[in-house]
């Protein structure tokens, strides 16, 4: 049974707000993911900074309090075992140029808010190849 919940990708969920924070979380754990929540920038980057586990996967929200999206991508991108993590980065912006900030900063995907379960859950099985 231990390795059996040791093989659950584990999704980091970096989001401030409280709402879709939950239905991620509800989201993920119906689709048999292990779910790590912060709420903020600045516990996202002590996480990414200081974590002996690398995830599976990050949905990483922009908009953050104390460090914002931008940045958290480079600091994952930086580590070199977090490298090759997928980082699928959700955001209100919808401008073209937030969307190609995020791609060039390393971010595998993005998705704007309000998102689609169903099409957020396919981006997130592609990654995870589940």
């Amino acid at each position: 049974m231990e390795n059996q919940h040791a093989s659950v990708p584990t999704v980091l969920v970096v989001e401030d707000d409280d709402h879709i924070a939950q239905v991620l979380r509800f989201m993920l754990e119906r689709q048999g993911y292990r779910v790590v929540h912060l709420a903020d920038g600045r516990a996202a980057s002590e996480h990414i900074a200081s974590s002996p586990e690398r995830p599976g996967l990050v949905l990483l929200d922009v908009m953050l309090p104390y460090v914002d999206g931008f940045e958290l991508v480079g600091l994952a991108r930086a580590r070199a075992d977090w490298a090759g993590v997928p980082i699928l980065m959700l955001t209100a912006k919808n401008t073209e140029r937030d969307t190609v900030r995020a791609l060039d900063a390393g971010a595998n995907d993005f998705v704007i808010k309000p998102f689609q379960p169903n099409e957020l859950l396919a981006r997130v099985r592609r990654f995870l190849k589940t």
